[in-house]
């Protein structure tokens, strides 16, 4: 039985023994890799705003064999455009009698493949020692991927909690192109942990869109990582939304490291009720001409709270670099809290950068005009919310996707009118 937040409270200093020791007893053979281990706290800057001593205080059971699902219980997941050209992995593991790739034919090539984990890292170091088998995707040169390629994680909680460590790298070639979409979901109630890594090399002239979805159930804790790494005129295109997990996190970071590369990233986050998330983002500017725009957005409902760290680095040989982030953040509720951080670090002198955050709430003159157009005021509030959080979904790349978040918001807004 998971130890409770209460019980750990009685007892200082061990907080975070029952996580890591809970791994120690089910994979004594890595004692000392994990006795080394050291998780973050909030004297940590980089999680000053985010406390783990809920996950610190659960122990978890690194999942070893996946549960039975069959193809039914994930028909509600499986996206139109990606009927066969899905990966499916059931806690972490990868599950073949769930995938189909028959529309990605010898365009896609797929095989088994460990990378290292960064070194100060806790959780990819985690990662990289509780994956079964990490997942190698490689775009071959000048080839155009036929559909979207879908890589579903579905959480399925057991008697005791579970841990997943979904491990996958992703290689365009060159003048290579394709769509991606990770997509986290959960089948049933329970409290989880997900922990997750992508990587994703870019080559020269290589075009990817990626979108990530996360909407585990609320129990369940999230931690992702993603890095792309790009080379000479390459474009990355990433979507990232989170509504689901009572506690969410996600790192992206772009690297990158030859000239002319061109970086976009949109966010949201949903919350309500307790849920915590967090977006920590990082966009690296190492050579010249290089471009990016962030626009990263957060509603924040109940008690929720929200946390907004977005890092742009641009180095000394960087110049004509041009980039723009926008934090913008809206409280539907006077117990509903946002911390935004932007950080901007220059060491070239020949760049255009900028940056802004806002938080704020509902106009209500604008609240009043609908109303005075025949809207009740609770069909006024949320037509106004889910006019904020389009403009970040309507650039998805997949037409179902962009329904699928259409509808989740409507109905995640719709729950939220009682919990102002």
């Amino acid at each position: 039985m998971p130890t409770t937040a209460a019980q750990s409270a009685e007892k200082p200093g061990r907080v975070q023994d029952a996580f890591l020791t809970g791994l120690i007893a089910q994979k004594p053979e890595l004692s000392e890799r994990l006795s080394a281990l050291t998780l973050p706290s909030p004297k940590d800057e980089e999680w000053r705003f985010t406390s783990l001593a809920a996950l610190k205080a659960t122990t978890f059971a690194p999942a070893a064999q996946a549960p039975d699902v069959t193809l039914e219980d994930i028909a509600p997941f499986i996206l139109s455009e990606a009927q066969a050209s899905r990966m499916v992995f059931v806690n972490g593991l990868h599950a073949p009698h769930l995938s189909d790739v028959s529309a990605l034919g010898h365009t896609i090539a797929f095989a088994s493949e460990s990378w290292e984990a960064t070194e100060d890292d806790a959780f990819d170091a985690l990662n990289a020692m509780f994956a079964t088998a990490s997942t190698a995707i490689t775009i071959p040169r000048a080839q155009l991927a036929p559909s979207p390629i879908h890589l579903l994680f579905v959480t399925v909680p057991q008697a005791e909690p579970v841990m997943a460590s979904p491990r996958v790298r992703v290689t365009l070639e060159t003048m290579s192109e394709a769509t991606l979409i990770e997509d986290y979901v959960a089948l049933g109630d329970g409290p989880a942990f997900t922990n997750a890594a992508i990587a994703f090399s870019v080559a020269a002239g290589a075009r990817l869109k990626h979108v990530r979805l996360q909407r585990e159930n609320r129990q369940t804790h999230h931690l992702g990582r993603s890095v792309a790494t790009l080379s000479r005129d390459a474009v990355y295109d990433a979507h990232a939304f989170s509504l689901g997990g009572a506690f969410s996190r996600y790192e992206p970071k772009a690297v990158q490291t030859d000239e002319g590369t061109d970086v976009r990233m949109h966010g949201l986050m949903l919350l309500s009720g307790e849920q915590l998330g967090d977006t920590h983002s990082t966009l690296d500017h190492a050579r010249p001409h290089g471009t990016s725009n962030q626009v990263h957005k957060c509603i924040v409902a109940g008690s929720a709270r929200a946390v907004f760290n977005g890092k742009i680095l641009v180095r000394k040989d960087a110049q004509q670099t041009n980039s723009a982030q926008s934090s913008r953040n809206l409280l539907l509720s006077p117990r509903a809290r946002v911390d935004a951080k932007p950080q901007l670090e220059i060491f070239a002198d020949d760049v255009k950068c900028a940056h802004g955050a806002t938080v704020g709430q509902l106009d209500p003159e604008e609240v009043f005009y609908l109303q005075s157009r025949g809207l009740g005021e609770a069909d006024a509030r949320s037509l106004l919310v889910y006019a904020f959080a389009a403009e970040v979904f309507d650039h998805i790349p997949v037409p179902s996707i962009k329904e699928l978040l259409r509808t989740l918001v409507q109905e995640q807004l719709l729950a939220t009118q009682s919990d102002r």
